[in-house]
């Protein structure tokens, strides 16, 4: 039984564990969005959220312990010069999980797994409806009445 077992083990032992975890949370943070069974993506989000808030801080001491997860110099480089910067302002939910549907050899569900901030396309979505503006009934009368006292 697993009463109160708040990990996901992922059928692995600790070390392999948290190598595994090490090196999706660098492929994570050098290639922005990776593609893994949904299992794995949901254990790396839990994994890898604290990492890119503490890196918010760059202190040597922040760097330090990051790199204690991490063990990459080129991932910690990039967290810290590239990511820190464009979510300083975000509060959390640093990454975002998509369901892609099932692995055709075994059936397990496979999801992506992306960083929210350097999704282009979620991006440029969401500044052309910032952009684009519903005209109301109220409104048109506004502009005629507004109008009709420049014209004379």
């Amino acid at each position: 039984m697993r009463h109160n077992r708040s990990i996901n083990h992922l059928g692995r032992k600790s070390g392999h564990r948290k190598a595994l975890l090490s090196n999706m949370a660098c492929s994570l943070i050098l290639h922005k969005r990776i593609e893994t069974t949904l299992a794995k993506a949901k254990a790396l989000r839990v994994y890898v959220e604290p990492l890119i808030t503490k890196s918010k801080e760059d202190t040597t001491h922040s760097r330090r312990t990051v790199f204690s997860y991490l063990k990459q110099k080129e991932a910690v480089t990039e967290l810290f010069r590239v990511v820190a910067p464009k979510i300083e302002n975000r509060p959390g939910g640093y990454t975002r999980i998509v369901k892609t549907g099932f692995r055709q050899g075994d059936a397990a569900d496979m999801a992506i797994i992306e960083l929210v901030d350097f999704n282009e396309a979620a991006l440029a979505s969401a500044e052309t409806k910032e952009v684009k503006k519903t005209s109301t009934r109220r409104g048109g009368r506004k502009k005629a009445a507004e109008e009709a006292p420049k014209a004379e």
